[in-house]
């Protein structure tokens, strides 16, 4: 038994959200509720929004202020929502730093969207019966 994911996405380039959507919808059991491009923007909605979703993928650098500051407003989120990063600089130092803020897991925009993927894909397993042998 799988769920849906119900994610909201902040990322302020419309290409690479728009890819990045596409591609877990298809690959996964994420269903896009909603993005911003700002951190005001996005830390608005996630106050407005609390019970609502079920994944956050943040980007760092945004149209105006930072993905650290939504990370910090999720910090404040339920046990079963996860928040993760996606960005071009997952740097050692940005790692430990979203982590230090609640992230779940920082991604790699250029060579770990296979890892997102599959991150998602298990989370929407989660509590799956096993298969029978």
């Amino acid at each position: 038994m799988t769920s849906t994911l119900k994610t909201y996405i902040v990322e302020d380039n419309a290409t690479i959200r728009e890819n990045l959507v596409g591609t877990l919808e298809e690959l996964t059991r994420v269903a896009a509720i909603g993005h911003s491009e700002t951190e005001v923007d996005a830390r608005r909605w996630l106050i407005e929004h609390a019970d609502d979703w079920d994944l956050a993928i943040v980007d760092l650098f945004l149209k105006q202020g930072s993905g650290l500051g939504v990370l910090q407003e999720c910090m404040q989120r339920r046990s079963s929502q996860k928040v993760v990063v996606l960005s071009n600089y997952a740097t050692p130092d940005i790692r430990k730093r979203c982590a230090q803020l609640g992230a779940d897991a920082v991604f790699d925009k250029s060579n770990e969207i296979d890892a997102l993927v599959d991150f998602c894909a298990l989370l929407s397993n989660q509590g799956a019966p096993a298969s029978p042998a």
